[in-house]
């Protein structure tokens, strides 16, 4: 059972019987790995769930960075979250079409941005379709709504205070990639990229914080996940992943447990993996 609550995590039940309130307004914020052959826009027109508007993790990002999906300028995030008739007042509940996957990247930007009243749905659609809830694909009534944002800068890091903090071993840097990424042994899914991880890292595959059906561990098995991977939950913790989105999978999960000083690497490996100038460690360690 989800212990829901409206800052980190919500039930299908909890979103079913919040469906008809006015001020929820609700994110299908679908996205898939370069080379999945799955268009997340074509699958929301198609069915999502009743008045989603559907968030495109790749535009509502900063198109000036080489680097995929990288926090969009505040004016641009505003501006977007107004179009979608996102803002101010409002209950925000994010899901994917994978179960918990790219929505809990949505999660965190909104935190990063000031906002506090948005939850993933835990299991997102996968678990709605199979509990025989309702979708929809006509598109929702949109009406503009101004947002406040007050941008919670310590919740980001680049790549030079990540390297600050491999060197000074005083923060966890937690690994959300798959093991044998981690470990350097397959090659990684974008090109030209290095193979290995951040020395001094640990692996917390954010497959390990799921459950069969998608939906995230219960706090308890959270932290034992945590700690099984050698993670001193005493130190501050800064994620990554591939490139940024599964990352926030384990921001996720540490706030489920109680902890609040954690901050996400937003180039990840896409970015430290194409430096021939910072060091790379293959294997476990």
């Amino acid at each position: 059972m989800t212990q829901d609550d409206p800052k980190t995590l919500v039930s299908t039940d909890w979103l079913a019987a919040h469906l008809k309130d006015p001020d929820l307004r609700i994110l299908d914020a679908s996205w898939f790995l370069p080379g999945s052959d799955r268009d997340a826009k074509a699958e929301y027109a198609a069915a999502h769930i009743p008045g989603a508007r559907y968030f495109d993790i790749d535009d509502v990002s900063d198109n000036r960075s080489e680097l995929p999906h990288m926090v969009p300028p505040v004016e641009k995030f505003m501006s977007r979250l107004r179009a979608m008739g996102v803002g101010d007042g409002h209950q925000v509940v994010v899901y994917d079409s994978q179960g918990l996957f790219s929505a809990a990247r949505v999660w965190w930007l909104f935190k990063l941005m000031g906002q506090s009243d948005i939850a993933v749905l835990d299991g997102g659609l996968p678990k709605w379709q199979a509990e025989g809830r309702e979708t929809e694909d006509l598109p929702p009534v949109i009406r503009d709504r101004h947002m406040t944002v007050r941008r919670q800068n310590q919740l980001v890091k680049d790549v030079t205070q990540v390297s600050a903090a491999a060197k000074l071993q005083d923060t966890e840097i937690l690994d959300a990639r798959a093991p044998a990424r981690f470990r350097g042994e397959v090659p990684e899914p974008r090109p030209g990229l290095r193979a290995g991880h951040i020395p001094g890292s640990k692996n917390v595959p954010y497959a390990t914080l799921l459950n069969d059906d998608g939906t995230l561990k219960t706090p308890e098995a959270l932290r034992a996940v945590f700690e099984a991977a050698g993670v001193d939950l005493g130190k501050p913790a800064i994620t990554s992943c591939g490139s940024g989105v599964t990352a926030a999978i384990l921001n996720l999960a540490l706030t489920r447990i109680g902890k609040d000083d954690h901050s996400l690497y937003d180039g990840s490996w896409s970015e430290w993996g194409q430096f021939p100038t910072l060091p790379v460690a293959t294997g476990e360690h």
